[in-house]
């Protein structure tokens, strides 16, 4: 099954939403836990346990008077908790333990607006990140995000990422950002596929030089599908893969956006297990990197990157977890994740 319908099966989640869902004994527990009235050495875990219980949009709902409003829910125990849950938590907790707690208080699609406001804000921009985000998001996706962004930043994203890229990274990064590409439809054109092959060798191996517009226009405006096929038909003409042609014409982030966009499109839950991978090996974790993909994932399509991470890597995604992570941090990255396949 195509990735963009995959994506939305119930068995891929590890955080479900529920019917039933009651915010007031999670409010209650959580005010225990940070006011001390849970006296023992394991209160940080009662606040973490509590925070997993239900699904990111509601907990947020249900301790942020705006998100309140959207669901039609009321903030639980207004004169008790009447400060925003999410600075005293960072107040009660620290390191990358509290990274990940605060991650969790955030509506998907505000968090992911979070994280790029914060790649491009200060000095230095992480195009990582950025370019992990747009090239991995749906259309529909990208413009929730957007509309969050402009919510939450008063800002433009489309301008601030102007403001911070330049050159062909600047380009595909826009065009990725506008959702040209149509991500439902399944049909392909042999005729076209080949064409766009053909445009590709001549855009890269067969000049001097690269074209690099050639590949941002059809990498970033052509279906999955129909991509698919042009990446056979380019294997054909040019005797090595894409992603090959890809490395040898063009290098730094411009490569790695346009090598993102075909591993996406080729599989997005292995896309993703490689970036779990990476994040946890050798020396140091890019708890970044780490955090982001488990929580953004884990209420759409996280058990279907579990099993393609375990099939890649000979290992489970839990076990590389207790290897590389410790304490609060490690168990509560452990309850996201959910069993093994």
């Amino acid at each position: 099954m195509a990735w963009w319908k995959a994506w939305i099966e119930q068995e891929g989640v590890t955080v479900k939403s529920s019917s039933h869902f009651n915010p007031d004994p999670d409010a209650e527990t959580l005010y225990k836990a940070m006011k001390g009235i849970v006296c023992h050495p394991g209160g940080s875990r009662v606040t973490c346990a509590v925070t997993l219980q239900g699904p990111t949009s509601r907990l947020s709902s249900m301790c942020s008077p705006r998100e309140a409003t959207r669901s039609g829910s009321r903030s639980p125990s207004p004169s008790r908790l009447s400060s925003d849950l999410t600075e005293t938590l960072k107040s009660e907790l620290s390191g990358k333990f509290e990274r990940l707690i605060v991650a969790l208080m955030y509506p998907p699609y505000r968090y992911e607006a979070k994280e790029l406001h914060d790649a491009m804000k200060g000095l230095g921009t992480k195009e990582g990140v950025i370019i992990e985000i747009l090239a991995s998001r749906t259309k529909n996706q990208l413009r929730e995000i957007m509309k969050a962004y402009e919510e939450d930043y008063g800002s433009s994203l489309e301008e601030d990422i102007q403001a911070d890229t330049s050159g062909y990274l600047e380009r595909i990064l826009v065009c990725l950002l506008q959702g040209s590409r149509d991500d439902v439809s399944s049909f392909v054109d042999p005729a076209l596929a080949l064409q766009d092959a053909q445009d590709l060798y001549a855009a890269g191996e067969k000049i001097r030089g690269t074209d690099e517009m050639k590949f941002i226009t059809i990498l970033c405006t052509r279906s999955a599908t129909h991509l698919l096929r042009v990446f056979e038909e380019y294997e054909k003409i040019a005797n090595k893969s894409i992603e090959d042609s890809i490395k040898s014409e063009t290098h730094g982030s411009l490569e790695e956006a346009m090598l993102t966009v075909v591993k996406c499109t080729q599989n997005l839950h292995s896309y993703f297990a490689e970036r779990l991978y990476y994040a946890m090996k050798g020396a140091g974790t890019r708890d970044g990197t780490l955090i982001r993909n488990i929580v953004s994932r884990s209420e759409i399509d996280l058990n279907l990157i579990k099993c393609h991470f375990k099939k890649m890597y000979g290992k489970t995604l839990s076990s590389m977890i207790m290897e590389d992570t410790s304490g609060d941090y490690k168990n509560a990255l452990l309850s996201l994740v959910g069993s093994d396949p």
